[in-house]
């Protein structure tokens, strides 16, 4: 019995040291990194020199770890959740630190508490270890507001979520991201459109991979209407959807701008997010579930199978006909 006291009393104090922890908390620190390793074709430059150890496991140094498990699971009891998932800190240079804050570098997390410093968590390496060690740890907060905490829960979420889109529509919209990545940052009625919405989404139908596709843009702004000089969003929706004309299996192409609060559920959840780059800003969270086409979608896999059994879209409705744009 005193054994199996003590040992509750071990596992409580655990669960009491990781109760103030939340995802995206930072240990700060020396501390290393592992990963396994096949010794005959390492190829990374720690794995090299495991194997020329004759190991299979790698250590690295790194500045600490971002803590990525969700929050739910940190503060349950270790007896019933004893592991937590954590990703390596890294230096990075200004010019990659302004790509990670706006969404550019889904390989890569913003920890708001250490941007000053150019600290972010490195996503495309994730280490499990057991509680207890964690418990060890000191901890840094890494955000201080509820948006900060959302943004990193939401750059979790893109790294691992963002949708294939098939080859031929990424070909499809390359002029459109040109156009965008171009005017984002102008000082010009274009590039405060640009900077006014949250997101595009597009929605295909009946499915991505059909042979004669209908496709919706949305144009996804921020709730307050804007007027840029006399310019209406019907002018700039006109001048993107010339980007993208009907071509090949896209036979069909609409575009819409809309607030999140005219958009229904069954728009937004049957519709695919389109981040052409350049949508997300240190003042705007990037939005969950962002496709990065720069890192990931110009490498699709060719044939890639589109979702099956998506919602179908309806024409555009008619309350909303000044703002829409059909393009044949």
């Amino acid at each position: 019995m005193p054994a199996e006291v003590d040992a509750d009393e071990r596992y409580g104090r655990v669960d009491r040291a990781l109760a103030d922890w939340r995802q995206g908390d930072c240990a700060l620190g020396e501390q290393w990194f592992a990963h396994r390793l096949l010794p005959v074709f390492p190829v990374t430059a720690s794995g090299r020199a495991a194997a020329e150890e004759g190991a299979h496991l790698a250590e690295e140094q790194v500045l600490g770890f971002a803590l990525v498990t969700q929050t739910c699971d940190i503060v349950r009891s270790c007896k019933d959740r004893p592991f937590v998932e954590v990703c390596p800190l890294v230096e990075v240079d200004d010019v990659r630190l302004r790509e990670i804050e706006r969404g550019r570098r889904p390989g890569y997390g913003l920890v708001p508490t250490l941007a000053q410093r150019r600290i972010v968590a490195d996503l495309d390496r994730v280490m499990t270890v057991e509680k207890p060690v964690l418990a060890e740890w000191i901890r840094t907060p890494g955000w201080t507001t509820d948006a900060e905490g959302r943004a990193f829960a939401a750059a979790l979420a893109r790294k691992r979520v963002r949708f294939a889109f098939p080859d031929d529509f990424t070909a499809f919209v390359e002029e459109l991201q040109r156009r965008l990545q171009e005017k984002h940052d102008k000082e010009s009625v274009e590039g405060r459109g640009l900077r006014a919405l949250r997101e595009i989404r597009v929605q295909a139908t009946p499915s991505w991979d059909g042979p004669d596709v209908t496709l919706l843009f949305w144009f996804v702004r921020q709730d307050a209407d804007s007027d840029f000089e006399g310019t209406g969003w019907s002018d700039l929706l006109d001048e993107w959807l010339r980007l993208v004309p009907a071509t090949g299996r896209f036979s069909t192409v609409h575009g819409q701008v809309a607030t999140l609060e005219e958009m229904n559920a069954l728009d937004y959840v049957g519709s695919d997010s389109l981040d052409l780059d350049h949508l997300s800003s240190r003042s705007l969270p990037a939005q969950p579930f962002e496709t990065h086409m720069e890192d990931v979608e110009w490498r699709s896999q060719p044939g890639t199978a589109a979702r099956t059994g998506r919602a179908q879209i309806a024409q555009p409705c008619a309350s909303w006909r000044g703002r829409t744009r059909r393009r044949e």
